[in-house]
C-alpha cells in the first residue's frame, strides 16, 4: 500500500503539468479511477474484518476522510458541471491523498501525538501573544495611526494594525515599517518597536518553541521506550519457544532412555551429544552469557593487552640497557687489570 500510495503522489504532481495531463488524459482518469478503487477496497476489507472497532482508530477515519474528498470532485462535475465556481478548491484538495502515509510512519505518528499533545500549553501561550498584541493595536493605532501625520496604512485602524503587528512578530520587514514611522517623525515608535519585538518574538516565540520541543522530546522517549519493550517483548517469546524446544528434547532423551538399552545416563548424553549441531539454538540464563558481563570482560582483555605491550616495551629497554652495559664491561676490565700489572 505505500507502494500505491507513493505512485499515486508521483502521477498526481506529474499531471499537475498541463501539456502531460493533455497528452495522458485518458491515463489521468484510469489511474485516478485505480486509486480510488483501490483506497475503497482497502477500507471495505478493514470494515468487514472488524466493524465495531474500525470506528475507534483516528487514522482510519482519516482514510475515510479522504476517501470521501476524493469522490467530491467527480459528484460535482456529474451534478453541478465542469464549470462549478468552486471545482478548483475540490481539485486542489485530492493532494490529501498523501496524507494516508501517515499510518504506516511510527514517527510521523510519534511527532502527531507530541503535536496533539501541546495543544492546550500553545493555545495559552497564542492567547497571551494575542492579548499582548491587542494592545499594542490599540496603542499603535492611538499613537501611529491619525490621519494628519500618522502612519494610515500600517496603523490606520485595529486590522490593519494587527497584520502589522504580525510582521513584526516574525521580524519580517520590521525595518521597513520602522522607516515609515522615522520618516514622519513620529515619537516613541522606535521605543515601540523594539519592546514589541523583544517580548513577542524573543519571549513568547521562543516560549512556543520551547514547548514543542519539550513535549516532542517526550513524544520521542515514550517511543522508544514502546520499541524497546517490544523488543524486550520478541526476545521473551523467542527464549520461551527455544526452552519449549529444549524440554522437548531433553523430554524425548528421557523417553529413549526407557527405550534403548544404555548402562547409564552418562553414555546416553554422550550418544545424545553426537546429534547436536552447531547451529542451534540455546537460551543461557548464567551471567557469564550476559550482555554487561561480555562487555567488562572485553574491556579487561583490552587493557591487558595494552598493560602486556607496555611491559613488553619495558622489558626492550632494560636488555638494551643491560646490553650498553655488558658492552662497557671488558672496558673496565681491561684498565682493572692494567693497574695490577703496574703494582
Amino acid at each position: 500500500m505505500i507502494m500505491t500510495i507513493s505512485l499515486n503522489a508521483f502521477l498526481f504532481a506529474l499531471f499537475t503539468d498541463y501539456s502531460i495531463k493533455y497528452k495522458l488524459y485518458r491515463l489521468h482518469e484510469v489511474t485516478d479511477i485505480f486509486f480510488i478503487a483501490m483506497y475503497s477496497a482497502e477500507f471495505y476489507v478493514k470494515l468487514y474484518v472488524d466493524p465495531i472497532n474500525y470506528w475507534t482508530d483516528g487514522y482510519n477515519l482519516l482514510d475515510l476522510l479522504i476517501i470521501i474528498i476524493l469522490t467530491i470532485p467527480y459528484v460535482f462535475r456529474k451534478i453541478l458541471g465542469k464549470h462549478y465556481l468552486f471545482i478548483h478548491i475540490t481539485d486542489g484538495l485530492q493532494s490529501l491523498r498523501i496524507l494516508k502515509l501517515i499510518r504506516y510512519s511510527r514517527g510521523i505518528r510519534t511527532l502527531i501525538t507530541a503535536i496533539g499533545q501541546t495543544v492546550y500549553t500553545v493555545a495559552s501561550v497564542l492567547t497571551l501573544l494575542f492579548l499582548l498584541m491587542y494592545i499594542f493595536a490599540v496603542l499603535g493605532f492611538c499613537l501611529f495611526g491619525s490621519a494628519d501625520v500618522g502612519d494610515v496604512n500600517n496603523w490606520g485602524n485595529l486590522a490593519v494594525a494587527f497584520f502589522t503587528l504580525f510582521s513584526l512578530t516574525t521580524v519580517d520587514g520590521w525595518t521597513d515599517l520602522q522607516e515609515q514611522l522615522d520618516e514622519r517623525n513620529l515619537a516613541f515608535s522606535r521605543s515601540f518597536t523594539i519592546i514589541f519585538i523583544l517580548l513577542a518574538s524573543f519571549i513568547f516565540l521562543s516560549m512556543f518553541v520551547g514547548v514543542m520541543i519539550i513535549h516532542t522530546e517526550d513524544s520521542i522517549k515514550k517511543f522508544e521506550r514502546e520499541l524497546m519493550a517490544e523488543r524486550n517483548m520478541t526476545l521473551l517469546k523467542a527464549k520461551q519457544v527455544i526452552m519449549k524446544q529444549q524440554q522437548e528434547e531433553f523430554s524425548r532423551l528421557l523417553q529413549a532412555q526407557e527405550n534403548i538399552d544404555c548402562r547409564s545416563f552418562s553414555e546416553l548424553v554422550l550418544n545424545f551429544k553426537k546429534t547436536l549441531r552447531h547451529t542451534d539454538a540455546m537460551v543461557l540464563d548464567d551471567f557469564g552469557t550476559s550482555l554487561p558481563f561480555i562487555d567488562v570482560y572485553l574491556a579487561t582483555l583490552d587493557n591487558q593487552d595494552t598493560t602486556i605491550n607496555k611491559l613488553q616495551e619495558l622489558y626492550y629497554e632494560i636488555v638494551n640497557v643491560l646490553n650498553l652495559m655488558l658492552e662497557d664491561l671488558p672496558q673496565v676490565q681491561s684498565h682493572s687489570s692494567e693497574k695490577v700489572d703496574e703494582k
